[in-house]
């Protein structure tokens, strides 16, 4: 089940109809669970695997709002944490 790190590391979305396809042969109970959530979703997992986009600067965006919210927390109202969210980029 290794392949399925070489499918991601390498973008080779391509080749995971193959993948799935071994994976349910195997007949392991998590793999199957996994192979299940893929196949709902194949299109996407699929595109997610070959293209080159991700969201990391938005997720990062978003893990220090939510730590400056977190170190805000009951000191200040709104205005000051908005001050805190613009400024602090």
């Amino acid at each position: 089940m290794r392949s399925f790190a070489a499918i991601m590391t390498q973008r080779h979305g391509h080749r995971l109809g193959e993948w799935l396809t071994r994976a349910e042969e195997a007949d392991l109970p998590g793999i199957n669970r996994f192979v299940n959530g893929v196949t709902c979703d194949l299109e996407a997992v699929a595109a997610g695997l070959s293209l080159p986009f991700n969201s990391g600067p938005v997720e990062g965006n978003v893990n220090r709002i939510k730590m400056l919210k977190r170190q805000m927390y009951g000191r200040a109202g709104f205005d000051l944490l908005r001050k805190r969210v613009l400024l602090n980029h």
